[in-house]
């Protein structure tokens, strides 16, 4: 080679991968990664291919007894259940969500289902199940007791369909390693009058992130409502003792797993 000629190592720009469709982990974005909306710009901004993924698991860590999860989800669930049919499928909620309250925020109670159960291997392969559910486009599961590998189970089997999969789980658990693509703590904040949630992104696809974006909350009231408790016995008694909150369809009970 003539000693006139020289070599450059070409490096990659962070805007644009050293080899196409290869992802970099210096990226944000995951080429071919599906991804919805979840109608909290700010935090949108900071979350690869710009919202929750598709076909993919999103594991929500958070306080107890603070009622952030329908906060954080309820924009994402109302967009999506008006472009595309199926259903909602709740895994175990702490509360009963209210059907006005839901209602309110776009969300058709008659839309949602809940699967009761009473040990930590029937929740997930109930939520196994609803994964492989060509009729079901979101699940939202509350699992506070599993193990990394079943969370690998679930990431698989979220693969194979284009299915939203929230999984929500202790606080305590974020110091624990997790398969999920997207993983967040997230935080109430604010007062009752402006109330807000304070997202820390403690695992996405990309470069780590100092900030913490804070997003609106739902108004006191309907979060309130929406993890309202009410006892089994009462559940078929809603719509006559309850005339504000209770207006719109009860939450079904899809399924009520049982030991033998």
């Amino acid at each position: 080679m003539p000693s006139s000629l020289r070599q450059f190592a070409v490096l990659p720009s962070p805007d644009r991968p050293l080899v196409a469709g290869v992802w970099s982990g210096s990226a944000l974005s995951h080429p071919g990664a599906s991804t919805f909306a979840s109608a909290h710009p700010t935090l949108d901004i900071h979350l690869p291919g710009g919202g929750w993924p598709l076909g993919a698991l999103t594991e929500v860590v958070h306080p107890a007894c603070q009622g952030v999860e329908w906060q954080l989800v309820l924009p994402a669930l109302g967009a999506l259940l008006a472009q595309r049919s199926g259903a909602v499928v709740l895994i175990q909620p702490p509360y009963e969500p209210c059907g006005a309250a839901l209602q309110a925020h776009h969300v058709p109670p008659q839309r949602i289902c809940q699967v009761l159960a009473e040990d930590g291997k029937q929740l997930l392969w109930a939520t196994e199940q609803a994964l492989h559910c060509r009729d079901v486009c979101a699940i939202l599961a509350w699992l506070p007791q599993v193990e990394a590998a079943q969370l690998r189970r679930l990431q698989v089997a979220a693969s194979e369909r284009s299915t939203l999969l929230w999984v929500f789980r202790p606080e305590e658990e974020r110091v624990r390693p997790s398969p999920a693509a997207l993983r967040l703590l997230v935080q109430s904040a604010g007062f009752p009058s402006a109330p807000a949630l304070e997202v820390q992104i403690l695992k996405r696809r990309g470069p780590p992130i100092d900030k913490t974006p804070r997003l609106p909350g739902v108004q006191s009231h309907w979060a309130e409502a929406l993890q309202t408790v009410l006892p089994v016995e009462t559940q078929g008694r809603r719509a006559q003792e309850n005339d504000a909150w209770a207006s719109g369809e009860p939450v079904r009970t899809l399924l009520r797993l049982v030991r033998p």
